[in-house]
């Protein structure tokens, strides 16, 4: 069911969530090196659109990162940098963290505690960084949404990595709201806020 509700009663409320974009970083990219996820295109194509949108209505974005002394992600390697096309603008915010879940971040862990809109995640990968966080959201009583198909997971052992997906994306379910990226921007336009369409769990 979607509510309508004016953009400025929307920009003035303290249900605003900030929308975290997780490691859109070179390493998912940079085949045939270990973590580089196959067929990422759509879910970058959706990550593109939902920071488009937020660029465009004003919606809060933050940008975590890991970045670590490892092979992956290394600060000093070029797999460490921002994908082309979603290099952060100086109104964004950047967090970093060593371990999976986003709330190894100490600054974004004091953010969202003080965030009572929570956050929108989008980004890579769902098995790990995506699921950490949501269920770390979860125990801590935050209000946390998944864009699954701004999202894509590796392959596990035998699983290939589109099941590994579609299994982590109804996982996430029990610890936040899963939606599609069509369903959420539109529910967020700006003569149309509410709640869109749920998928997932």
């Amino acid at each position: 069911m979607t509510s309508v509700v004016s953009l400025r009663v929307f920009a003035n409320s303290a249900s605003v969530p900030t929308v975290v974009l997780v490691d859109m970083q070179q390493e998912y990219l940079a085949a045939p090196r270990m973590l580089a996820i196959p067929d990422i295109d759509l879910a970058l194509a959706n990550c593109e659109r939902v920071l488009l949108h937020c660029r465009k209505v004003g919606l809060p974005v933050a940008f975590m990162r890991s970045l670590g002394e490892s092979a992956f992600f290394n600060r000093a390697s070029p797999f460490g940098r921002w994908i082309e096309g979603f290099e952060p603008q100086r109104n964004e915010m950047i967090f970093e963290r060593s371990n999976p879940s986003c709330y190894s971040s100490e600054l974004f862990t004091s953010m969202m505690s003080q965030s009572p809109g929570g956050f929108v995640l989008a980004g890579f990968a769902g098995e790990s960084a995506c699921l950490s966080t949501l269920v770390d959201a979860y125990h801590r009583k935050h209000k946390a949404t998944f864009l699954h198909d701004a999202s894509a997971s590796h392959a596990l052992d035998e699983v290939p990595a589109a099941e590994v997906h579609r299994a982590v994306s109804k996982i996430c379910g029990l610890y936040g709201e899963v939606y599609e990226t069509t369903n959420w921007i539109a529910s967020t336009l700006p003569r149309k806020l509410g709640q869109g369409n749920k998928t997932g769990g």
